[in-house]
């Protein structure tokens, strides 16, 4: 029996051969299948876990950019204050001075000023730190990622400071000519209207619009090419303040700083400015509706807020309202105007572009 089967084998070696180098090819090729499965399991899950954690990281610093809007307003609206000082002049008015005319010009113009003033200083810090706090929010991704290997860290704690310092040309010499150019706007719009004339929250809307025609169209024909000057000064400035022999981290610092500013002078971000400024100042005019509401006794049924834009109040009368709103614009206490700046789309976005364009290694970027 054992000799029939061995010349059983002998006849079909061949068959075999073949089944056997199949059987053992199919073996081979779903060990090998099943190692490339789990390897692409692994992979996925990795890129998933990497996904996550930059997501998170991005949302918390995120948080981190709307507390430091927060805790740089009051500095702000102390600055502005400090520049425009009508309370000065208020005080003035109570000892019925002579000139007493001259004076309520002068606050006219000062109260106007430092509101508008407020509005877009305080839009251009909430969009500049975004763009600063993720840029370096990229940056420590990277430096904390598992891919760096123990490399010499891109933002150092030393260069962090430095870099972030720079929103003081914000607070500094781009508020003084910010604050410039504001006022010979107000001037020139509402230099001419007299105290006792009336106005309605529609006439003092095109009012507001005249006057950022003047500082937004004219950043064009000066100096300045836009706006984007009063938050980073001109790159020869900065290069200029810097003494011979920089360090390595002096020149960490000039890199993030360009890197910014060519973010700045982008179209993308003066989009996104563009539409800040155009929330800030609806948000500014809502704020002022609540004094221009029809007498308590109309009880005529149009007295609603349809009527709104044709109630008036002489220009004196608006004064005082125009003057206080910068308590209501630069709050640390989380208000409608900052809310409404922290929240629009366009900010959030624009960051997110940013945070993922500084949190990519350089190789997948080339």
């Amino acid at each position: 029996m054992l000799s029939s089967t061995w010349n059983f084998i002998k006849r079909h070696k061949r068959k075999f051969i073949f089944a056997g180098v199949f059987v053992g090819g199919v073996y081979l090729l779903g060990k090998y299948a099943q190692r490339k499965i789990q390897e692409m399991q692994e992979r996925e899950a990795a890129e998933y876990i990497a996904q996550a954690r930059r997501q998170f990281h991005f949302e918390s610093n995120q948080r981190t950019c709307n507390m430091t809007v927060l805790s740089m307003l009051p500095t702000l609206r102390e600055t502005i204050v400090h520049h425009l000082n009508s309370e000065n002049l208020t005080a003035l008015l109570k000892t019925k001075p002579a000139n007493k005319l001259e004076i309520w010009e002068d606050l006219k113009i000062i109260s106007f000023t430092r509101s508008i003033v407020a509005v877009y200083s305080t839009c251009m810090l909430v969009v500049l730190l975004r763009v600063q706090l993720n840029i370096i929010g990229g940056y420590l991704y990277l430096d904390n990622s598992v891919t760096k290997n123990g490399m010499t860290p891109l933002a150092p704690p030393d260069v962090q400071q430095q870099y972030l310092s720079s929103i003081q040309h914000l607070l500094g010499e781009g508020l003084i000519e910010l604050i410039t150019v504001v006022k010979k706007a107000v001037q020139e719009v509402l230099g001419p209207v007299p105290l006792k004339q009336s106005l309605s929250l529609q006439e003092l809307e095109e009012q507001f619009t005249q006057i950022r025609q003047l500082v937004e169209e004219g950043c064009a024909s000066s100096k300045h090419k836009s706006l984007s000057w009063y938050m980073m000064p001109d790159e020869e400035d900065t290069l200029a303040s810097q003494a011979c022999g920089l360090t390595e981290n002096d020149v960490t610092t000039i890199k993030l700083l360009n890197e910014t500013r060519d973010i700045l002078e982008s179209p993308d971000f003066t989009t996104v400015l563009c539409t800040c400024l155009s929330r800030g100042f609806i948000r500014f005019l809502d704020n002022m509706s609540e004094f221009f509401r029809p007498p308590q006794g109309d009880s005529n049924p149009s007295s609603t807020p349809d009527r709104l834009s044709h109630v008036s109040l002489p220009l004196a009368k608006i004064i005082p309202i125009i003057n206080g709103q910068i308590h209501s614009i630069c709050s640390e206490i989380p208000s409608h105007f900052v809310q409404d700046l922290l929240l629009v789309d366009q900010v959030k976005e624009f960051a997110a572009n940013v945070y993922e364009t500084f949190s990519t290694p350089q190789e997948l970027q080339n």
